[in-house]
């Protein structure tokens, strides 16, 4: 099961140094992968990107651009980290151990805020999959119903902190989620965070049927599984950055279109993950990734209206301490566009 990722990457981020991206993926050594001026191969780069969890469909198009030669086609040769509770792929490329990470929206801000310069390149999920997940037939339409009942969260995260100061939530048994569903699955007035791409299907194997608030229904909508990297990588080899934004959004396009041929590989980074878990996903995320903006924009495509409706959240809910502008944390520049 998915563990609180996003209380895991704050406690991650904190303490990180500033000045950061002073080398690994800060230098002109990192070509572009162009051709050379006679058309010869020029030899691969190599190019390491960190996840922010284990192999699994909601990541499938970075392993689709990896399986393909998309990364390869583009000049890298592409090394992938996958993420998990003990890993922050913020401290991994801010430290310069990699050139490009995922992360969370609200993450990213809470990095910069800590002086982190990171910014985020292309947004894979227009649509947020986490959300709150209930045994079908309880009276639950809106996250104003959760007074009075047990729900598991994760300590300290963003979206319960909004969701609990919007709809006044000060009735409610909160209990620590660990990533283990047998309380919830014991309780039927209890209430637990999960994933649309996941739980749903995970309970109902075992005979509970469920619904879902997804927070983004309710007002918490950050971007999710953001690609992301560092303002001097941006600076200094801007065709890297490229290059890399566009072999993984060809991924994310052909896993979208293949992905019976892209799951085995999945499976195979993450043993642990059954495939037809996978499957599930695989379909369950794709009007989340390609829905919203990416319908008339392109994947990837970011707004400043919605970084800085995040950033007002944040704010509110006492996360940030000061509110950015937006368009410092964002840049569309690197999209293949519609």
């Amino acid at each position: 099961m998915k563990v609180a990722r996003l209380a895991l990457s704050l406690f991650l981020i904190m303490g990180i140094a500033t000045g950061c991206g002073s080398s690994g993926a800060g230098g002109n050594q990192f070509s572009s992968g162009a051709a050379g001026p006679g058309g010869e191969a020029k030899a691969l780069t190599p190019v390491t990107q960190v996840t922010n969890w284990f192999a699994e469909p909601e990541l499938g198009g970075q392993y689709a651009a990896q399986l393909k030669g998309f990364y390869k086609d583009a000049g890298m040769d592409m090394t992938i980290i996958p993420g998990g509770p003990q890993v922050s792929s913020v401290q991994i490329v801010a430290s310069g151990k990699a050139q490009f990470g995922v992360v969370q929206a609200d993450d990213l801000l809470i990095a910069r805020q800590q002086g982190i310069p990171i910014v985020a390149i292309a947004a894979i999920f227009q649509k947020n999959p986490q959300g709150l997940v209930y045994h079908k037939g309880q009276n639950i339409k809106s996250p104003a119903d959760l007074n009075g009942r047990k729900v598991y969260t994760a300590p300290g995260a963003t979206y319960w902190e909004y969701l609990k100061k919007a709809y006044k939530l000060d009735h409610v048994q909160e209990m620590k989620y660990t990533g283990q569903l047998v309380n919830f699955v014991n309780d039927p007035t209890a209430v637990t965070q999960g994933y649309v791409t996941n739980e749903p299907f995970t309970l109902k194997q075992q005979g509970i049927e469920t619904g879902i608030l997804l927070n983004a229904d309710f007002g918490y909508n950050p971007y999710a599984n953001v690609l992301f990297t560092t303002e001097k990588l941006i600076k200094d080899n801007p065709g890297l950055v490229k290059s890399f934004v566009r072999a993984s959004l060809k991924g994310w396009t052909y896993y979208r279109d293949h992905p019976d041929e892209i799951n085995p590989y999945i499976k195979e980074k993450n043993p642990d993950l059954p495939l037809d878990v996978i499957k599930y996903g695989a379909e369950a995320e794709k009007p989340l990734i390609f829905g919203g903006d990416a319908q008339t924009h392109g994947i990837g495509y970011m707004s400043k209206q919605r970084w800085a409706t995040l950033i007002q959240q944040l704010s509110d809910i006492g996360v940030l301490q000061f509110k950015e502008n937006p368009e410092k944390v964002f840049t569309n520049e690197f999209l293949p566009g519609p």
